[in-house]
């Protein structure tokens, strides 16, 4: 047996808030936001496929999460679906600075060796983001 894939990561977070509007404009589905709302969850989480990020709010205390993880100690790359041309118009449209790219970069795909182009952003607490689109 081996590991295959990633279920989830962790992130926290020193505004819930505007880390749930920046997700949603760039389509993101938010798991848990009414319960989190609500006091039943202490978490929310972004979908991303069949894996998810995990949230942990301003205050969030846990016996089980990173002793210094702190807002904006993550980075993240997500695989783009689409064309290079498609992903810089959606964060245009959301208003994403794209602070890198796009240009070449080694993706996981067949251990590297499949082209890839990626780009980069950061998120409100400036988690570095990263969106990579193979060419095959």
């Amino acid at each position: 047996m081996a590991s295959v894939s990633i279920d989830h990561i962790a992130i926290p977070t020193a505004d819930a808030e505007r880390l749930i509007l920046f997700y949603k404009k760039l389509g993101f589905t938010i798991n848990d936001e009414k319960e989190w709302r609500e006091g039943k969850v202490n978490i929310f989480n972004i979908q991303v496929g069949d894996s998810k990020i995990n949230v942990h709010p301003e205050g969030y205390v846990a016996a089980y999460k990173g002793p210094t993880a702190v807002p904006g100690c993550g980075d993240i790359c997500f695989v783009w679906d689409g064309t290079v041309e498609e992903c810089v118009k959606l964060l245009n449209d959301a208003g994403v600075e794209i602070i890198r790219g796009p240009g070449e970069r080694k993706g996981a795909r067949q251990g590297g060796i499949v082209p890839a182009v990626s780009l980069y952003a950061r998120d409100p607490d400036e988690n570095l983001l990263e969106w990579m689109i193979y060419q095959e």
